[in-house]
């Protein structure tokens, strides 16, 4: 009974927050010299240090998946015995 007052609860919630959504105001229009071949401010973001961060973590959190999996026995034989 509970998880019904709760999963409906949250569908209606998730139905009255639709409205919210329909109030948006128009974006404002691009400056006059739009599209043109002078730098635009935020087109030259570099991106370059936060993806090697992202992959550095990334491999690291994989080395420590395979070696708890190796730890534990898992799917990863043992081949020392």
């Amino acid at each position: 009974m509970k998880t019904l007052k709760l999963t409906l609860t949250g569908i209606l919630l998730m139905f009255l927050s639709f409205g919210l959504f329909a109030q948006s105001s128009d974006p404002p229009d691009p400056p006059g010299d739009h599209g043109s071949d002078q730098d635009q401010p935020g087109g030259q973001a570099p991106l370059s240090g936060g993806m090697i961060l992202l992959l550095g973590l990334s491999a690291a959190y994989g080395i420590k998946k395979l070696y708890v999996l190796k730890k534990t026995d898992g799917i990863i034989n043992k081949t020392d015995e």
